[in-house]
Formats: structure tokens, C-alpha cells, sequence
């Protein structure tokens, strides 16, 4: 090992594909790689989870479509792990279902490198439950039977259809779209009757998600009409039949809409966990990350100033991102009652349940949330003379300050803390899904993401972007862009889901 340190290998499942799926075990050592090695057939809710600064590689493993040989992909787990690195095997499903997890760790094994199994949720049992097909029920079937439909080239089946058919169980080919036609005509000349119900279910957890169920003699030939395309699995058996009345993906308000949420890195999650109850699927893309400044002499002047001048009559903080660094900050050598006497103002309800977490209740919050009407209706409640401090990103909306200033006597302390750094995820291509009509609206709580999302995506149509923008300032950047954009009612988490949900009922006649 390089420089005295072990490395170690996590073979982990990365589930089907939506990301809610993915094992909280397997995100937990994902976060914590520095190598990760991945396949195509793992969903891009999940990359983006990969660390930003761990080292990709792409193995690229599709059935009849390999970027590396198996024998290679096995090679840089040894090689990676005698660095000394924790690397992260990340595959499609579960490593251990056809998933050759067990010939990745011969090797391992050979060499005496460490290894654990992260368990994944396998597209065989999961598949069929998004698309309402129960692999067993009582009334039907009491087995479940998982079987590859992949074979070696010019290769015949390894399958006994005999005795499959016996089982009278439930038949769940993987791999298996581009042999559908044999596996079929494989049952029925085994016996099984050509009237059986059967179902092909593509892209099965994600937005883009199809079914067609039809019958072991018919299925072929509705697949072929319907376009079906892989990933794709084959479900044969009674509980087919059943799709219908147990459909409950398709129902929910935003099922089918791939949506790109674009928000500083820490807040993400919250926006992204409210748009998949609505049945969405949801990229997380961070446009911009937030880097606080240190030292910051600006600040420690800035709280300085207090003990010498008394308190601040107002601080003021314009987003959840400047609340958390101002208190990181403060923790490091400030105590808290020194905020004592002060008034406190948020820009919105994200910034007050920010500053609620650290013990603090908002004395005032705008009608509409923007830096616009924080300057005009705070410099309203000021009578002249008023000490504000208001810490906040280095850029900065500079309507906010010139308001206040423009009261008489104001003295505004506007400080720096922290910078606002673009950022493009190194895994997923969200210019080339934009291009190819993939995202169906992406949405963006500041003028800074939207800049960010600009200057990540550089060259791309920017008129092939559907926004969904929190407040006025958010918009005209989107604007100036060509996007089409639609605002949210109220600059608040809830309100932009009623807008997408509004859109998706309505069509996109909101946009402009």
C-alpha cells in the first residue's frame, strides 16, 4: 500500500435508478469515496450524489456495450485499493444479481484487499411494484423467479423454459428486450399457454418510465409497436394482470416531469424531497456552492463596532446560506449575547426558519421576498439615524444597501461573508439531457444560480429551458437568458410545487 495506507473496496448497488431507492448505507460510503467506479445503468440521482472530489470512472457497462472488460474493470479495483484510496464499486441494482460483484472480488480476495457488500434494491422486485405488478400474491402464484435474459453472442439459452413453466410462478427476465422473441416462443414451446398474461416494463422508477402488458403470444409485437427500448425488463405470469388496478406512479401530480433543481449545494435536499412526494423526478444539480470568507477582518470590525457603539438597531440576513456562515463564524470567536438588542430582518420564510434554528426570532420579513422590498419596506420602519448590518454574500443585491442609505443618518454596515463559487457536475451531462428535451423544468431560487447554471451549461439554447424562479430579480436573470420562465406566487419552497404542479395540469401556457 502506498505510503502505509490501506486501501479498501464497497461494491455497492445503486438500486434501479430513482434515487429514493438508493440504501442509506450506500449513500453513507458513497460520500466518504475517493474513487468511484460506475456503470451506465446507475441512475443520475444517484451521480450526482458522488463526491465532488473523488475520481470518476466510467466503466460504462450496458448489455453489448462495454467501455472496459470485465477483466480490466477488475484490475482498477485492485490497482485503486493499492493506492491506499476507498473506492466505491457503485452498479446498477444489486452487485450481487447478475451483477458479476462476485468475479470483481475474486481478485480482491487473491490480494488480501478489504472489501464490503452494500446491498442494493434489484430492478427485478422493484420494477414491477412501480408499474403495479406484485411479483407474488396469494390468489395467483406463491414463487418468484429471476432469470437473466442476457446471453453470450451466437451463444443458445442456458434456460430450462420446462421448467420454469412448472413452477406456475412469477418469471422475471432481466437483460432480456433484445431476446424477447426467443424467451417467449422458449415458454410457449414448453408448454406454457400463449393467453398467459406478460408485461415489458422500460426504464422502470424513473420519469421516463413505460409499460405495455399484453399476453406470452402478444407481447413481442406490442413491445415492437410501442417503442419499448432498454433498460427493460420481461414479467410473465398472472399477476400481470393486475397492473392496471395497482397503477399508482403514473397518478401522482408531477409523474413523468424530470426536473433540474438548481439551489446552492447545503440546500438542495428539502426542495428535491418535496418535489418527489409529488412524483417527480429530481436531479440535483447545485449551480453555485458558498465559501465563506477567513478570515474575515470586514466581520470582526463589524462586531467589533458593538461593544464599542452599543448594538445594532437592525441586522439584517438575505439568504439560509448567510445565516449558517454567520453563525459559524460568530461560534468561532464571538458569544451570541452580543446580538442581544438588536433587531433582526430575513428576506423570506427559508432565511426565518434559518435563524429560528439558532434561537432567534424575525422581527421583520417583506411582503414580497426580494432585496428590492427589503430595502424599500425596512427603510419605511427606519426614522433616521439607524445602525444596519447586514452580512451577506460579496455579491450582492445592491438595491438593498442604497435604500437604507437613503434614510437620513443611516449608517449601513454592508459585509462580506462569503463567496459564491459556480459549479458543474463532473458525472451527468445536463446540457446534453436539455438538448434532447429530457428536463422538463428546472428551477432556480436566485439570480446567483441562475448565473451559475449559465456558466456551468456554457454554449448550450438557453430557450430550451423551462424555469420555475422565486422572485422577480430570479426571473429577469432567467429572462435575460431567453428561458422561458413562470414565477412562484411566494418566494417559498411550497409555492414553486404548486407552480409545477399548476403547469403540469395546465400545459405550459404560464411560460413566456
Amino acid at each position: 500500500m502506498e505510503n502505509g495506507k490501506s486501501g479498501k473496496v464497497w461494491l455497492v448497488g445503486a438500486g434501479p435508478g430513482d434515487p429514493g431507492l438508493f440504501t442509506l448505507r450506500g449513500a453513507q460510503v458513497l460520500a466518504r469515496a475517493e474513487v468511484v467506479v460506475y456503470d451506465a445503468l446507475v441512475g443520475e440521482g444517484v451521480l450526482t450524489m458522488i463526491p465532488a472530489e473523488a475520481e470518476l470512472i466510467n466503466v460504462g457497462k450496458r448489455s453489448g456495450n462495454h467501455i472496459m472488460a470485465q477483466e480490466e474493470i477488475n484490475r482498477t479495483l485492485l490497482e485503486k485499493a493499492q493506492e491506499g484510496k476507498r473506492v466505491v464499486r457503485l452498479k446498477g441494482g444489486d452487485p450481487f444479481l447478475f451483477g458479476r460483484g462476485g468475479e470483481e472480488l475474486e481478485l480482491l480476495r487473491e490480494n488480501n484487499i478489504p472489501y464490503e457488500i452494500v446491498p442494493g434494491v434489484t430492478s427485478a422486485v422493484a420494477v414491477p411494484a412501480y408499474n403495479g405488478i406484485p411479483v407474488t400474491h396469494r390468489d395467483f402464484c406463491s414463487s418468484v423467479h429471476i432469470i437473466t435474459g442476457h446471453k453470450r453472442k451466437d451463444a443458445s439459452y442456458d434456460i430450462d423454459f420446462e421448467a420454469l413453466v412448472r413452477t406456475g410462478g412469477t418469471l422475471v427476465f432481466l437483460m432480456g428486450l433484445a431476446a424477447m422473441q426467443d424467451i417467449l416462443e422458449g415458454l410457449m414451446k414448453a408448454g406454457m399457454d400463449p393467453d398467459c398474461p406478460a408485461a415489458v416494463l422500460s426504464h422502470g422508477t424513473t420519469a421516463h418510465q413505460r409499460r405495455v402488458v399484453a399476453t406470452v403470444g402478444t407481447l413481442c409485437k406490442q413491445s415492437q409497436l410501442a417503442g419499448i427500448t432498454a433498460p427493460a425488463i420481461i414479467v410473465v405470469g398472472e399477476v400481470c394482470s393486475l397492473a392496471q388496478s395497482f397503477a399508482w406512479y403514473e397518478k401522482r401530480p408531477l409523474s413523468g416531469k424530470q426536473i433540474l433543481v438548481t439551489r446552492p449545494k447545503e440546500l438542495v435536499s428539502e426542495m428535491a424531497r418535496r418535489l418527489r412526494e409529488q412524483g417527480a423526478q429530481v436531479l440535483e444539480l447545485p449551480a453555485i456552492c458558498t465559501e465563506a470568507i477567513h478570515p474575515n477582518p470586514a466581520l470582526s470590525d463589524a462586531l467589533e463596532r458593538i461593544s464599542q457603539e452599543g448594538p445594532y438597531d437592525w441586522i439584517v440576513f438575505t439568504s439560509p446560506s448567510g445565516v449558517r456562515i454567520f453563525f459559524e463564524q460568530l461560534a468561532g470567536k464571538w458569544d451570541i449575547r452580543l446580538l442581544a438588542g438588536s433587531k433582526i430582518a430575513a428576506i423570506g420564510e427559508g432565511t426565518r426558519k434559518a435563524l429560528r434554528e439558532h434561537g432567534l426570532i424575525t422581527d421583520f420579513v417583506p411582503s414580497v421576498y426580494d432585496g428590492d422590498t427589503l430595502g424599500a419596506e425596512l427603510a419605511a420602519l427606519c426614522s433616521g439615524g439607524e445602525r444596519i448590518l447586514i452580512p451577506r454574500a460579496a455579491i450582492g443585491n445592491k438595491a438593498l444597501p442604497e435604500a437604507l442609505r437613503a434614510v437620513p443618518g443611516t449608517a449601513v454596515y454592508d459585509v462580506p461573508i462569503y463567496d459564491t463559487r459556480y459549479a458543474r457536475n463532473a458525472v451527468v451531462d445536463e446540457k446534453k439531457m436539455i438538448e434532447n428535451g429530457e428536463i422538463d423544468y428546472a428551477v432556480f431560487t436566485s439570480a446567483s444560480t441562475v448565473r451559475g447554471f449559465a456558466g456551468a451549461l456554457e454554449g448550450l439554447d438557453f430557450t430550451k429551458v423551462n424555469a420555475v424562479c422565486i422572485g422577480k430579480q430570479t426571473r429577469a436573470a432567467a429572462e435575460a437568458l431567453g428561458m422561458h420562465t413562470c414565477m412562484a406566487r411566494k418566494a417559498t419552497m411550497d409555492s414553486v410545487v404548486e407552480c409545477i404542479c399548476e403547469l403540469c395540469q395546465t400545459g405550459d401556457g404560464s411560460f413566456v
